[in-house]
């Protein structure tokens, strides 16, 4: 395991782009979205709309503002099986509420292009992961944004690959649906994510998604400025940042 570690990590790193674009953003995010087998037509639109919707709620758009540069880009990907990835939409600049509203539209307009396929996390993170190599911009920040409702259980495993990715420099966030895995969320933080500041959040069915992903776009925009890698640890959160995690911390929340 340890040597397939190390093989993985060396790839990464030979793989990884001499230089980037001087389009400096806050935060470089993938939004991959399950569209395995297990999810049925009407929870792959539950997805879509409550993506949709996020981003145009404006504490979403505030919490864009928040930053340095008030921009971040972001890319959606659907995924299902190890070979079973696909853009939605490639590389957007979110430039405040103009691009918010903007990129809203778009993924109002999305229609599923993967029908079916097992479930491979690991695939999942492998592909946002070359998107992340392969960004355009100059990114404090880069994320992958997965949602799920099952395990992992097809492709490498799932530790493998976090490692490597984390190896990176890359923050891996989860949004378990546990509508059929009570416990899925609990999988998630011991296989699935990982880096600076990662975090799960939890959607108890599909109709609690748009909830659960506003929430979690909050949570992890607004982190941006007190967990950039790249940047020497400062200690605590800035007041303004951990008054809106105890916020979000306090909503209530059903498991």
């Amino acid at each position: 395991m340890l040597w397939a570690s190390l093989v993985w990590s060396a790839a990464l790193l030979l793989t990884a782009p001499a230089a980037r674009a001087q389009t400096p953003v806050d935060l470089a995010l993938v939004l991959a979205v399950d569209s395995s087998a297990s999810v049925d037509e009407s929870e792959f639109a539950l997805q879509r709309d409550g993506l949709a919707q996020a981003f145009r709620d404006p504490e979403v758009i505030k919490a864009i503002e928040s930053g340095p540069y008030k921009r971040i880009a972001v890319a959606v990907v659907e995924w299902a099986g190890h070979a079973e990835q696909i853009v939605d939409i490639p590389w957007t600049v979110v430039d405040g509420a103009a691009g918010s509203l903007t990129l809203a539209d778009r993924i109002d307009g999305l229609q599923r292009q993967i029908l079916t396929g097992a479930t491979s996390i690991a695939g999942a993170l492998t592909f946002a992961h070359s998107l992340l190599l392969s960004h355009p911009f100059e990114a404090d920040r880069l994320v992958i944004d997965l949602s799920g409702d099952g395990r992992n259980n097809q492709g490498p495993p799932v530790e493998t690959v976090r490692q490597g990715i984390v190896l990176q420099g890359v923050t891996i966030n989860g949004l378990a649906i546990v509508n059929e895995h009570p416990t899925l969320n609990y999988y998630f933080e011991d296989r699935v994510i990982g880096g600076t500041a990662a975090f799960v959040e939890v959607a108890n069915d599909y109709a609690d998604y748009p909830r659960a992903i506003r929430r979690k776009l909050i949570r992890e925009i607004r982190t941006m400025n007190i967990s950039a890698p790249r940047r020497p640890d400062s200690g605590a959160p800035r007041p303004s940042d951990a008054t809106e995690l105890a916020t979000l911390a306090a909503e209530p929340r059903r498991w």
